[in-house]
Formats: C-alpha cells, sequence, structure tokens
C-alpha cells in the first residue's frame, strides 16, 4: 500500500513527540523500574512465541516466492529458540550495570564550583534495519536500559515479523508501566516512513542504519539527523607464517562459514607466502566441505589451479553467503595494506603464535575490531559482554564496534556553587 509523504511526515511527527515523552519518563525512572520492563517484554516475548513464529512463516513464505538467497534467508528466520535467544538478551540487558547511573568525571574548580560530567540518553533514535527482525527486540532492550525511545522501521521483507515482535514488547512494557511510545514501528513498509525519519531534524536525535551497503549510502547521503554508521562488514582473516595450522584450520572455519551471512564474517582470506604451499590446499578442502566456494588471486591459484580467478572487485565485495575471497601476501605489512586498500574498517583477526606480528598487524590495521587468534564472527555486542547490540559502528565518532549501552548515552554536567558569580 502507497503511503503519501505527508501521511507519513504527520505519522513520524506524532510518533516523535511521543517518543520524546516517554524518553523524558525513562531517563527518570530507576534502574529497577527499567529493569522490570525488559523482564516483562522478556516475558511476553515468550508467551507470543506462537504469534511470533507465525508471522515469521508468511514473511518467509513472501521470501522463497521472490527467489531469496538462503543466507539472507537465514538471517530472516525465526524459531523458537531464536525467539528465546531475544528475551534471553533482554533479561541479559537487564542484568547490566545502569548506563546512566556514572560519574564520568568529577572535579572542583579553584573559585570552589564542583562540576560533574554525568551519562545521560540521547533521547530518540531512529533505528533503520533490513532482514534480521530480531534486531527490534535488541534495539528496544539496550534503548530501554539507557532510557531512550526508539522508532524502529524495519525491512518490508520482515514486516508481519516486526509486527509481532512489536506487540509482544508492547505487552511486556504496559504490564511494566512503561509508556507504549518508548518502542514504536510505522504502521506499514512504504519507504516514504523512512524518508520522513532521515528528514526528522529537531524530532530524532540519532538515526542508526544496519543493514546493507545501499541502505546505509542512503542514509548518509539524505539524513538531516546525525547518522551512528555501521558500513558493510567486509572482514578480513590473515594467517601469518608462525599461525598454528589446526588453529588457523579451525578458526577460518568459523570465521566464514558459521553464519557467512552476517556482517562479521569473513569475507577475506589473506595467508602468508611462507605456509600457503602446504596450507591453503588443507584450508579450501575445509570450506569446500562446508559448502563455501572461492574466488582467488594468481598466487593462490598457482597452489590450487582449481580455484576460480578473482577480479579487483571480488576484494571488495561483502559477499554475505559463503563465498570466499583469497589472496597470498608476503608478510604483515601486505596483508595490513591489502587490508587498509579493500576493507570497510570493521572487523580483522590475524592467526600467529608470534606476539611481534600479531601487535604489528593489530596496531597497523585501523578497523573498529582487531582479533588475534579468534574468529571474527566474535564482533558481537552479546559476545562482548553488551547484553546485545543495536550495530556496528565503523565510523570514527562516537562509538566504534559493537554499539551497546554505554555507547546509546551522551552526557551533561552538573554545576554546585556555594554562591559564586563570575567577575
Amino acid at each position: 500500500m502507497h503511503i503519501e509523504p505527508t501521511t507519513a511526515t504527520d505519522w513520524l511527527r506524532t510518533a516523535a513527540t511521543a517518543a520524546r515523552d516517554a524518553s523524558s519518563a525513562l531517563g527518570r525512572m530507576p534502574a529497577e523500574a527499567r529493569n522490570a520492563a525488559l523482564h516483562e517484554a522478556a516475558a511476553a516475548l515468550r508467551r507470543n512465541e506462537p504469534n511470533i513464529v507465525a508471522a515469521n512463516t508468511t514473511d518467509i513464505a513472501a521470501f522463497d516466492a521472490a527467489g531469496g538467497t538462503a543466507a539472507f534467508r537465514d538471517r530472516l528466520l525465526l524459531t523458537p529458540a531464536r525467539v528465546e535467544a531475544m528475551a534471553r538478551g533482554l533479561e541479559d540487558i537487564a542484568a547490566l550495570p545502569d548506563p546512566l547511573a556514572r560519574t564520568l568525571a568529577d572535579w572542583t574548580r579553584p573559585n570552589g564550583l564542583r562540576i560533574r560530567r554525568i551519562a545521560a540518553p540521547i533521547g530518540v533514535i531512529g533505528m533503520i534495519y533490513e532482514s534480521r527482525p530480531n534486531v527490534g527486540a535488541d534495539a528496544a532492550g539496550l534503548c530501554l536500559k539507557s532510557g531512550n525511545a526508539v522508532i524502529l522501521r524495519g525491512g518490508s521483507d520482515s514486516f508481519h515479523s516486526a509486527r509481532a515482535i512489536h506487540a509482544a514488547l508492547g505487552e511486556g512494557l504496559a504490564e511494566a508501566g512503561v509508556p507504549p511510545a518508548a518502542v514504536q514501528i510505522p504502521p506499514a513498509t512504504d519507504r516514504s516512513f523512512v524518508a520522513a525519519m532521515l528528514a526528522a531534524a529537531g524530532l530524532i536525535d540519532l538515526i542508526i542504519p544496519r543493514g546493507g551497503k545501499s541502505l546505509v549510502t542512503r542514509v548518509q547521503a539524505e539524513a538531516r539527523v546525525p547518522v551512528l554508521a555501521h558500513a558493510e562488514g567486509l572482514c578480513h582473516t590473515y594467517i601469518h607464517a608462525a599461525a598454528d595450522p589446526a588453529m588457523a584450520r579451525t578458526v577460518l572455519a568459523n570465521a566464514k562459514m558459521r553464519r557467512p551471512g552476517i556482517c562479521g564474517a569473513t569475507e577475506t582470506l589473506l595467508i602468508d607466502a611462507a605456509v600457503a604451499p602446504t596450507l591453503l590446499p588443507l584450508l579450501v578442502a575445509d570450506l569446500s566441505a562446508l559448502g563455501c566456494d572461492f574466488r582467488a588471486d594468481s598466487r593462490a591459484r598457482a597452489i590450487c589451479p582449481d580455484l576460480p580467478a578473482a577480479t579487483e572487485a571480488d576484494f571488495s565485495t561483502e559477499w554475505l553467503g559463503p563465498t570466499l575471497s583469497i589472496a597470498v601476501v608476503d608478510g604483515v605489512d601486505a596483508a595490513v595494506a591489502h587490508i587498509r586498500r579493500f576493507g570497510s574498517e570493521h572487523t580483522e583477526a590475524i592467526v600467529t603464535e608470534d606476539p611481534a606480528a600479531a601487535e604489528n598487524f593489530l596496531r597497523g590495521i585501523e578497523s573498529a575490531v582487531a582479533m588475534w587468534n579468534a574468529s571474527t564472527q566474535f564482533c558481537d555486542g552479546g559476545e562482548f559482554g553488551f547484553g546485545a547490540e543495536i550495530g556496528i559502528a565503523t565510523g570514527r565518532i562516537h562509538a566504534r564496534g559493537p554499539v551497546g549501552l554505554e555507547q546509546l548515552t551522551t552526557f551533561r554536567y552538573l554545576v554546585t556553587g556555594t554562591g559564586q558569580v563570575r567577575p
């Protein structure tokens, strides 16, 4: 159904005004009340699991009819176990320390003025995301705990799932006495709602896009609201000459094939020329057995002639599926140079038993997350102990890496005097 832009704008104005009031109420609530709301929301997700899974079945049927890919289908799919994981995620968030009860700095000036910098909510968050309906629950939980209201606009392919999740969350928040405007979704899939959110300067305080490159590019180009950007996840795993071969095989298989459609999945293997002749055939065999295919540079194909040739564009591609680009490099500096040329500053990993090589690599790259002897798929708010994440920030301002509770706060100053006046 087509929605007139004026209608979407009117809805957004009403929704954001109510969200502002809800955020103000959340910010004044004690942590215990916000935590209780998260537990009620988790319970409501569990009660409504059959409704959520049924709604998701409708979305999956439409996706299958349209001929979507297996990797994106996995992102869209909800099962009882995944609904339970959403509920546990809200409870995990509730168990975390209150991000609003933090004094970030405290000092006294020579004139006796005491100045405190304290954590505060950002206000109204606009979240635009694609495919993964569980993102809505994670984002709602993080925003509620950090005193923010959120307007969630999911992808059209997950519309029925998002509505069912939102209904369950609303049920739980009502039980806890939290204003329903704390978590809202547009009433339709029309793109005019996205345009309205991007133009909502003064109504929405921060836009967070979470999805493919085209979505993020559009948001950055059109937004009149500050954006916490999530660039594509063009992640690399570099296997150094001093890597333990067994570890390298295990880590790479997980980094690529555990869930190849997520942003933390490795898209390019860089392997040191010193070990490539013996190790690369084993890595290719491991991944082939898991259903992976490849794009390889000329040096890799000299070792494994059956590998398809890679183009330069392949090394700039976030596959989001079971395809891996492969390049043979001469040492750490060459690996770093490749990553700087083709990467998206998301997550990179080195596998090595040489601490000096690892330190050189970790210092050389500029990505938001750098790992040593671990799968790139650990780039995740839950794995970082954040309870959940609202996205992975790859920009240079405010937040980088998994965005959790602390990154959803700003700060303000409280100044206490004893009657001082300025000369």
